[in-house]
């Protein structure tokens, strides 16, 4: 039976620290990113759903932020620590990011964080996220296909627009071929925006979506096992519907962005 976990990340000053270097980035949009990093030494063993702080040298300081791994632990010595980043601008840490080349020297703090996959899991995983929440999921997909022991999951991803889905290619992929037994269900919050013009799928915040994904997919409380990760709002009020639909409080693991209270540069 699940535990219940909730977890928050923050920066983690308290794990050991290491010299790394950015390998590689990707744009997917003008603020949407996915880079990797990867240590000068052996690389750090982790569990899928874990985060690392990645840290820039800048104006003679370091600039940090926790990120939850993309990238499957079993590729760390070959591609390194993939994270999906979206751009503040703002002038903090990923104003700073998006002007590095591959080569910048950059520092890892961690691993850290309990928001990891139960042990030999049978049911059937559901993951909620919202925007760059996706990331920890990804790891876990990955990673378990590497395994050759997927699970069957259903993945419910909430974005303002379109181009914002994240993975969207590689999940489309995993269910149209088979290859691992996941059911990907992308929600768009602003369905009359301009820049979702021609979208045809589900449309609302994951929020107010979860309780339908939860029927149309016959998703029961006694068989299912989820995880959310994003803002604590966002994971309240998810909560809140499946607990109307029968899930009970230790049937639901959960990662904050940030403690709830706080604001995200509190």
């Amino acid at each position: 039976m699940t535990h219940h976990v909730e977890d928050t990340r923050v920066i983690a000053e308290d794990a050991p620290q290491y010299n790394a270097t950015l390998v590689k980035r990707v744009d997917h949009t003008a603020d949407l990113a996915s880079i990797w990093v990867k240590l000068d030494g052996d690389p750090v063993p982790f569990e899928p759903g874990q985060y690392m702080t990645i840290g820039v040298f800048a104006d003679e300081k370091l600039w940090q932020r926790p990120y939850s791994v993309a990238s499957a632990p079993s590729v760390a010595g070959t591609e390194g620590y993939e994270f999906y980043v979206r751009l503040v601008p703002v002038i903090r840490f990923t104003t700073l990011l998006w002007r590095l080349q591959p080569g910048a020297r950059m520092r890892m703090i961690g691993p850290k964080g309990k928001f990891m996959l139960e042990p030999e899991d049978s049911r059937t995983h559901l993951y909620v996220s919202t925007g760059t929440g996706l990331a920890p999921f990804v790891s876990m997909i990955r990673e378990t296909q590497a395994q050759g022991s997927p699970r069957k999951t259903v993945v419910l991803h909430g974005v303002s627009h379109a181009s914002d889905l994240g993975y969207r290619d590689e999940l489309e992929a995993w269910e149209r071929d088979g290859s691992y037994p996941v059911r990907y269900v992308p929600t768009i919050s602003r369905p009359f925006d301009p820049r979702n013009e021609g979208w045809t799928g589900r449309t609302g915040r994951v929020e107010a979506v979860v309780a339908e994904v939860c029927r149309d997919l016959s998703l029961r409380a006694d068989r299912t096992v989820v995880y959310i990760c994003g803002n604590p709002e966002m994971i309240l009020n998810v909560e809140r519907a499946l607990m109307d639909r029968g899930f009970p409080e230790f049937h639901v693991k959960k990662e904050l962005y940030w403690p709830k209270g706080k604001s995200p540069t509190a």
